[in-house]
């Protein structure tokens, strides 16, 4: 696929047209509020992953509603801490998997925390996560998942269940709250950038090609699943245009960007029709922290950099959170 999207020098300065609710912050505030009134109850249980230098624990706490979220901790074996902390979020339709799954940051010695994504883990990767509330009629996935109405949409409990990973994550010993860092790909990225917006702390966030961000761009520039999902829920929903993209503005990645401060670092590929690099401008254009970085795949698609943005999200985080290697 070449590039279909703007060119390089406009996307840099391009700004999206999506609105921001008046009650945005008091929204996300209640919403928070009430996840809080439920007991945390983090509970890190060791389990044998089968590897010398790889400690990995089960994870349960309280998410949205209440409702028990799943993880996996992983540290490097023997570690005392206090460690820094990455909290990862999962791309689309893929679950936490199997700990050995996660090498990467407790490698680096970073204590890593991976969120189940409630409802998914069938896609790609295995998940454990229920999501125990339904919705009214929805198109095949969880773009459009109660979609008509803010209160009910998939979203508002995933990304309530991200802020609540943060936490219970910080809770564990050997993790240093104080040197907390989200993280995440596609889907993931697109969480991560909801998390900067509604943790006001953090040490560093990477979202790498983000999802779930511009979607008055995306739905029109992209025919690529997920965001079909709602072309095809309005293709059979004629009327409801705008209760979909009034409900969907809440849940913009461009909005939270703009309440976000922590040191990041984006990526982006310019081939990707997933998540369009203009839909990923947008967000990173609107991002208020002065400390941000985009790297740019010029001719990849939503594979985005791969291993080349793990060497540069590891020499990143080297400089702004590292890792006592001592």
């Amino acid at each position: 696929m070449a590039l279909f999207d703007l060119p390089l020098d406009t996307l840099r300065t391009r700004r999206s047209a999506s609105v921001e609710p008046a009650d945005f912050d008091r929204f996300w505030q209640d919403t928070l509020a009430e996840a809080r009134a439920h007991d945390l109850a983090p509970r890190f249980t060791p389990v044998d992953n089968g590897l010398a230098t790889v400690d990995s624990y089960d994870v349960e706490f309280a998410g949205y509603g209440g409702h028990r979220i799943r993880g996996w901790f992983n540290v490097p074996a023997g570690a005392t801490g206090p460690l820094p902390l990455l909290v990862e979020f999962i791309g689309y339709g893929g679950g936490r998997g199997l700990p050995h799954e996660h090498l990467l940051w407790a490698s680096a010695g970073y204590a890593h925390f991976v969120m189940d994504t409630r409802g998914q883990g069938s896609g790609w990767s295995s998940g454990d996560t229920e999501d125990p509330v339904g919705s009214g009629p929805a198109v095949s996935g969880f773009l459009t998942r109660g979609i008509l109405d803010r209160h009910d949409y998939y979203y508002r409990r995933v990304f309530t269940d991200a802020v609540r990973a943060v936490e219970a994550a910080r809770s564990h010993p050997l993790a240093d709250p104080a040197r907390t860092v989200a993280s995440g790909i596609s889907q993931g990225g697109g969480i991560t950038v909801a998390v900067a917006g509604l943790v006001p702390d953090l040490a560093g966030v990477l979202p790498d090609v983000p999802f779930l961000c511009d979607f008055p761009r995306a739905a029109e520039i992209t025919d690529a699943f997920p965001y079909r999902e709602i072309g095809n829920y309005l293709a059979a929903h004629r009327p409801q245009r705008a209760e979909v993209f009034a409900t969907l503005a809440y849940f913009d990645g461009v909005h939270f960007a703009a309440r976000a401060n922590a040191p990041a670092l984006f990526s982006t590929a310019l081939e990707d029709q997933t998540c369009p690099p203009s839909t990923v401008f947008a967000a990173f254009n609107a991002y208020a922290g002065a400390d941000k970085q985009i790297e740019v795949y010029d001719f990849n698609g939503h594979e985005g950099g791969g291993p080349y943005q793990e060497l540069a999200r590891l020499r990143w985080l080297a400089e702004k959170v590292p890792a006592d290697r001592g």
